[in-house]
C-alpha cells in the first residue's frame, strides 16, 4: 500500500469490502448481461452498461489512490464520476 498513514485494520477492511463489491456488483452484471443476451432488449443492455460503469468506477477509484498514490480525494473524484454516470445509464434504461 502506497498511504502509509492510514491505519493498516482499516486499510484492510477497506480492502476486504471493496473485494466484496467487486463480486456482488460483477453478479448483478453478469446476470444483467445474460438477460440483455437472452432477450435483446436494449434496456436491458443499457442498464447492463450502467451497471458496468458503476463496478468500473468503484475499482478504479481505489486502483488509482492505492497503486498510484494519488490523493484520496482524486480516487474518490473518479469513481463517483463513474457512478454518476452509471446511475444516469440505469436511470435512462429504466425510462425507455
Amino acid at each position: 500500500m502506497v498511504h502509509s498513514e492510514a491505519d493498516p485494520i482499516l486499510a484492510l477492511v477497506l480492502l476486504v469490502v471493496k473485494a466484496l463489491m467487486l463480486v456482488a456488483g460483477g453478479s448483478v452484471l453478469f446476470y444483467a448481461v445474460k438477460a440483455y443476451r437472452r432477450t435483446e432488449d436494449k434496456s436491458l443492455g443499457f442498464l447492463a452498461g450502467g451497471f458496468g460503469l458503476v463496478l468500473f468506477g468503484s475499482a478504479v477509484g481505489g486502483l488509482v489512490y492505492e497503486l498510484i498514490g494519488s490523493p484520496l480525494a482524486v480516487g474518490v473524484i473518479i469513481e463517483s464520476v463513474f457512478v454518476l454516470l452509471g446511475f444516469v445509464l440505469i436511470a435512462y434504461s429504466l425510462k425507455r
